[in-house]
């Protein structure tokens, strides 16, 4: 792959946001040039072997999930954490039928698991993280909760990169594109502290009968307003460094993951930068985490070369997601009284309170037992699946037998 060298990087304590960089080949010759970084396909295939990409899933058209399983390289594991219906019809089961139909043939690793199975409460509370449970000690709902689950999978699986993509995505190839766009960011990183954010060039709209290729959500330019405008009310010099505040397609090491604190609803996305300029900002005071301030957290931001075209959500998701969004900066530890007039100016009628309430915080995941909350869910969950390589051809030749059937098939 060949990709632009960030003209600047900006730099807030032990953060480094690098400026947006574009695509230029996502196949490229080896050729070296002083703007441009070259990344071997092999560098990257290095990577998809360490990198485990989570899909949260709720309720998507089923041909849409399939294309984006189809997308992934094969090299990478998968993990869908389902929040969708179990009632008639139930969604999962059909996810569930998908994902097996197409491990028969390809033989990639593949877990699943739904957000709402007791026993995957029962395993956090266990581990003693019931920071995501309900008063029934179920796992909440919210693509938070969701995420999280997935990197405790891929912990589990001892990798070292992970990444999440939408279930919503009608392009399979932007997908297969923001994975190879991950595994470039994370060769170009210097630090095991590290994070991918992913830029749409286009999401395309229908505008009277026909498709515009709008660059800009509403959503997505607020919130990168206000990120870095706290971020320049806090260096004196005014920055539009940010340019990924809501970016739902993000990768980062498994090592940044262990340390990040984790926001629910909306505000996932925004939170990471808040969280970072919060803990390892310049006006850090306790420093929690030594070795990720020695080593510094680098940010990529990368302009994809395939658009995005996914489900729209009509008006009141765009308000709730604008709402989260903003509320993050607001209860930031570095908001100051400008900032705060201007997020209230901003929210408006959407608004409902005097000032926005706080989003529920969810601490590191670094310091669960990642084998005894596995070990619990391969005993007991229900629906818990993880498919191996090979292990749907080992039940295909059980089956035979104990039909009596003489069938043989080569693993």
């Amino acid at each position: 792959m060949l990709i632009e060298m960030p003209r600047h990087t900006e730099i807030f304590g032990s953060v480094k946001i690098h400026e947006l960089q574009r695509v230029l080949k996502l196949d490229s010759g080896g050729f070296e040039n002083p703007r441009a970084k070259d990344i071997s396909f092999e560098e990257i295939k290095d990577v998809f072997r360490h990198l485990a990409i989570v899909i949260p899933v709720k309720d998507e058209k089923i041909h849409l999930l399939d294309g984006v399983l189809r997308a992934i390289p094969f090299d990478c594991s998968v993990i869908v954490v389902s929040n969708s219906g179990r009632d008639a019809p139930d969604t999962y089961k059909m996810e569930k039928d998908v994902i097996t139909k197409l491990h028969e043939f390809s033989q990639q690793e593949i877990l699943i698991i739904h957000q709402k199975d007791p026993e995957l409460g029962f395993a956090f509370y266990e581990a003693g993280y019931d920071h995501l449970l309900d008063k029934d000690g179920l796992v909440r709902d919210g693509k938070s909760e969701g995420m999280i689950i997935g990197m405790m999978l891929a912990k589990s699986l001892g990798k070292d990169f992970i990444g999440f993509a939408d279930a919503d995505n009608y392009i399979p190839s932007s997908v297969r594109e923001y994975v190879l766009d991950y595994a470039a960011g994370f060769c170009m990183s210097e630090s095991p502290y590290s994070m991918v954010r992913l830029h749409w060039r286009y999401k395309p709209k229908v505008v009277e009968d026909k498709l515009y290729f709008k660059k800009w959500g509403r959503v997505s330019e607020t919130t990168n307003k206000y990120l870095n405008l706290l971020l320049s009310t806090c260096t004196g010099f005014e920055t539009g460094v940010v340019i990924t505040g809501n970016a739902g397609e993000h990768a980062l090491t498994t090592k940044l993951a262990d340390i990040m604190n984790y926001s629910t609803g909306y505000s996932v996305e925004p939170y990471h930068f808040v969280y970072l300029f919060d803990e390892f900002g310049l006006k850090t005071e306790d420093i929690a985490y030594p070795d990720a301030v020695s080593a510094g957290i680098e940010i990529f931001q990368i302009e994809t070369l395939n658009p995005h075209i996914h489900e729209e959500k009509g008006e009141e998701h765009i308000n709730n997601m604008l709402l989260g969004s903003l509320r993050t900066v607001y209860h930031s530890k570095l908001c100051n009284d400008y900032v705060r007039l201007k997020v209230l100016e901003e929210l408006g009628d959407i608004l409902e309170l005097e000032k926005p309430k706080k989003n529920i915080i969810m601490p590191p995941i670094g310091g669960i037992d990642t084998s005894k909350f596995t070990k619990m869910l391969e005993s007991n969950s229900e629906t818990f699946v993880r498919f191996e390589q090979g292990a749907i051809v080992r039940e295909i030749e059980k089956e035979q037998y104990l039909k009596g059937e003489a069938f043989q098939i080569s693993t």
